[in-house]
């Protein structure tokens, strides 16, 4: 029988040699295992907090030392035994080197690697020692880059370059330098005659929903006449088809089901139906009838496709996910690794994020290739489709041939492994490693046939040749070059083709937030703003040290690792708001420019999918939801998961049904000579969308404010928003807006409210829209504003009510925080909201908002 056994107790660490974290033949106890160095040096008391202030400088030795781990286990009689014992390593981070009873059995050199060791010959009965041996991954990285050569990147060392470890702990432009160090995965004790080394449970869903299931079983050895029986069983663990007594003497076998449509549960991401998951069982025996292994995989069955394919309207091909025949949307989040010390990440933590993910409307998360293929339970609980990167990121990497040996390797273990997830839609060889290329002159896009290891891109081999035969090899998810890419022979800001990074709202040429419309791709798999998070975040990462709370302090510059972010930050602030600088001020106006940044992509690019043939933006992926540390970033949600107010406007603009609106300028001179005579007339377009597979038929509600008078105007509709489609609502002059005959003529601070309602009367999806730039509003008077916040009589809930508009609410309380339902509302006049406050406790609610007089 094959009989796994976990190794993880008494296991203890050292510093070899010693210094500065244990003295020599100084081991310490861990606190938990699997663990890594700094983690266990935090909890004892070595190291300073690096989260803190500027300590994560203070810390910077210990990913430069050489540490050691050793555990020593009792092995019994039985486990002697067994023809073959081997220890397996689901993950040591990264070059190790491992003694078993004084002798060597392995040495390794990636952290993306499981490791199997065979070690019956060197096994006693009793006490057995195990001992990992780790040296530095930055010194190693550091001797790998003088044997092979420096090669180009964006953030981090070079070097990280050549080493196979998550390539944020070497610092990106949100993340520290945290050079992390140790067995950070399960290691276990395996005894067994023969067990399956392989699963492979493949699905085809046709186009009519019928299903072919087929199981492949591939063995350790060949087992003379053995037998294997194969079963599966629905979410409910009653069995629906079985086949016994398939012979495996050979080493291998194939079971095959086939069912008609309706037979089987299809699975779809959360928002489109159900999430059934069913489980194959299969059992190995002897030809004696004695088990000699059983595996069981949870499995679920969809029919997915990447759907690429010309356009009615525009030029270039769609890009987009299909899922059992129903084209969708994607609207989601970038996802980092939510740590810096991934061993500290618990099912609980990860349970919470995807929560909170699935509780902001959105339907795609995408792994980003910077940081680690997750952790089994991240897919496991998973209900939204997932863009799964490879792990590598903004580099110039090699293509030598003992590193491709490793990337080989990595691949086929992380494909195998992932593969029977149905979240996963798509596999992609990187992040950006052709925009770098491109950025270097170095990539030549009209050759797809040289062996590009011979090239200064020689990584296209990795991306063009090993990726995609290795995931068509093990795997039928869909695999696409790089993220972005747009086609073969394209470059990769081509927004006809492919997905695109927008980045010209913040890096780039920083364009206004205004012009996402202009800058629109057919599937947007990144692009952000940065905001501060909380001000409770800001305030631990200070430690109490209050000399430090202002913006430009040198310990809160040490948490905003981006390029020039004073200078970004400040120009969309100052092009936007008129803003006061105070340190809750600056946390304020920040959130709430990433907020109205952020909610304007996603409102704009949902107006594009406008039906099947009208794709013209199938995606919109933010960078980024979270944080790997306590920072400033772009994040929309904190390390403390607390949700940044850009969450909950995404939110808003990711509901079933929403309603949009632009307001523009329009400009026509009365000849072709004259400069002065002209007149401005200002458009409002209005939309809706419906993410549902089924037309809604409602009322749209349009009501114009004057912000300096009692002047209103309101005007309804009975509209149908077709399925899965945005429609085009309204167009024509904005109520109450004179024409302009010159440009000394201000116009009125027209604030105009939408909403959808149904025929209850229930509000389906609300927006306003204000005038822009918002600094050159002249707000009313606090007392004029008629703003009420009302603590609800069981303390868990606010009434917000006005007469007349608010922009950019944000709600806090003093004391512990708050958990909020809402944040960034804009409010008027006959339309009051609720805001759920869990945790509020009967404590008066504070309001922030444009105009509250602090600048």
């Amino acid at each position: 029988m094959s009989i796994t056994r976990s190794l993880a107790q008494d296991w203890s660490f050292t510093q070899v040699g010693g210094g500065r974290g244990t003295k020599n033949g100084e081991w310490l106890a861990v606190s938990q295992f699997p663990t890594t160095v700094h983690v266990e040096l935090l909890k004892a008391d070595r190291i300073p907090d690096p989260f803190l202030g500027l300590n994560e400088w203070e810390v910077q030795w210990v990913g430069e030392s050489d540490w050691a781990f050793k555990n020593t286990f009792e092995v019994s009689a039985k486990e002697l035994a067994a023809i073959n014992v081997d220890l397996v390593f689901d993950g040591l981070d990264t070059f190790a080197s491992v003694e078993f009873n004084g002798h060597k059995i392995l040495d390794t050199n990636s952290q993306f690697i499981a490791y199997r060791a065979p070690v019956k010959q060197y096994l006693k009965l009793g006490a057995n020692e195990l001992v990992i041996s780790f040296s530095s991954a930055f010194l190693k990285g550091r001797e790998l880059e003088q044997a092979h050569g420096k090669l180009h990147l964006w953030n981090g060392d070079s070097s990280r370059l050549h080493v196979r470890k998550a390539q944020y702990n070497y610092g990106w432009d949100w993340g520290p330098v945290l050079m992390t160090i140790g067995p950070w995965k399960p290691i276990t004790l395996h005894t067994y005659n023969v067990y399956l080394t392989d699963v492979d449970v493949r699905s085809d869903v046709s186009e009519a929903l019928d299903v072919l299931v087929t199981v492949d079983l591939t063995l350790s050895e060949k087992a003379p006449g053995g037998l294997a029986s194969v079963t599966l069983k629905s979410a409910q663990d009653s069995v629906i088809l079985s086949e016994s007594n398939i012979k495996v003497g050979s080493g291998s076998a194939r079971a095959k089901f086939s069912f008609l449509p309706g037979a089987l549960e299809l699975w779809y991401p959360v928002g489109f139906g159900k999430q059934p998951l069913y489980t194959v069982e299969v059992t190995i025996s002897d030809s004696e009838g004695n088990i000699l292994d059983t595996k069981t995989q949870r499995v679920s069955f969809r029919r997915v496709r990447v759907v690429q394919e010309p356009l009615v309207d525009q030029e270039g091909l769609t890009f987009l996910f299909e899922v059992n025949n129903i084209r969708i949307f994607c609207g989601g989040s970038n996802w980092i690794p939510a740590d810096s010390f991934l061993t500290t990440l618990t099912p609980e933590r990860y349970r919470a994020w995807l929560r909170l993910l699935v509780d902001g409307n959105q339907n795609m998360v995408r792994v980003w290739g910077g940081g680690i293929y997750e952790y089994d339970v991240f897919y496991d609980i998973c209900d939204v489709l997932v863009w799964q990167d490879f792990m590598f990121g903004c580099g110039q990497y090699p293509a030598y041939d003992s590193f491709l040996k490793l990337v080989e390797l990595e691949a086929e273990q992380n494909v195998k492994r992932l593969r029977h997830h149905p979240s996963i839609v798509i596999f992609a060889g990187n992040n950006e490693d052709y925009q770098l290329a491109e950025s270097l002159n170095i990539v030549d896009y009209s050759d797809e046939t040289s062996d590009f290891r011979k090239t200064k891109f020689p990584a296209r081999h990795i991306y063009e040749r090993t990726l995609p035969s290795i995931v068509q090899k093990f795997c039928d998810i869909h695999y696409h070059r790089s993220s972005p890419y747009s086609a073969p022979g394209t470059v990769t800001t081509d927004k006809m083709l492919g997905d695109l990074h927008q980045w010209n709202v913040w890096h780039g040429s920083q364009e206004p937030w205004h012009n996402w419309d202009l800058l629109a791709g057919r599937f947007v798999s990144e692009f952000g703003m940065e905001g501060y998070p909380n001000i409770r975040t800001v305030d631990h990462w200070l430690a109490g040290d209050k000399s430090e709370r202002y913006p430009q302090s040198r310990v809160n510059n040490n948490h905003n690792k981006a390029d020039g972010f004073e200078r970004r930050l400040e120009l969309y602030l100052v092009e936007n708001f008129k803003h006061a600088f105070d340190m809750d001020s600056y946390v304020y106006y920040t959130q709430i420019m990433q907020a109205e940044t952020l909610a304007s992509a996603y409102r704009l690019w949902r107006r594009n999918w406008r039906g099947k043939g009208r794709e013209h933006t199938a995606g919109a992926l933010v960078w980024q939801i979270n944080d790997c540390w306590p920072t400033t970033s772009w994040a929309i949600i904190d390390y403390f998961m607390r949700p940044k107010p850009a969450y909950f406007a995404i939110s808003r603009e990711l509901r079933q049904y929403t309603v949009g609106m632009t307001r523009k300028e329009k400009k026509i001179f009365a000849n072709d000579l004259s400069a002065v005579q002209f007149t401005i007339t200002t458009v409002l377009e209005v939309w809706g969308a419906n993410s549902t597979l089924s037309e809604k038929k409602a009322k749209l509600e349009v009501t114009c404010f004057d912000l300096h008078s009692s002047w209103t105007e309101q005007f309804s509709k009975d509209i149908v928003l077709a399925p899965n489609s945005s429609t085009e609502l309204y167009s024509g002059d904005l109520p109450g807006q004179p024409v302009r005959t010159k440009q000394s003529e201000v116009p009125r601070a027209i604030i105009v409210s939408a909403r959808i309602l149904d025929a209850s009367g229930t509000v389906l999806g609300r927006h306003s829209n204000w005038p822009e730039p918002f600094k050159f509003i002249k707000f009313p008077a606090i007392r004029d504003l008629g703003f009420s916040v009302k603590t609800s009589s069981d303390g868990e809930s606010v009434e917000l009510s006005t007469q007349k508009p608010i922009k950019g609410i944000i709600l806090d309380a003093e004391g512990e925080d708050v958990e909020w339902s809402d944040q960034a509302i804009d409010l008027v006049p006959g339309d009051p909201q609720i805001v759920k406050a869990v945790g509020l406790k009967g404590r008066d609610a504070m309001a922030r908002f444009l105009g509250d007089g602090t600048a």
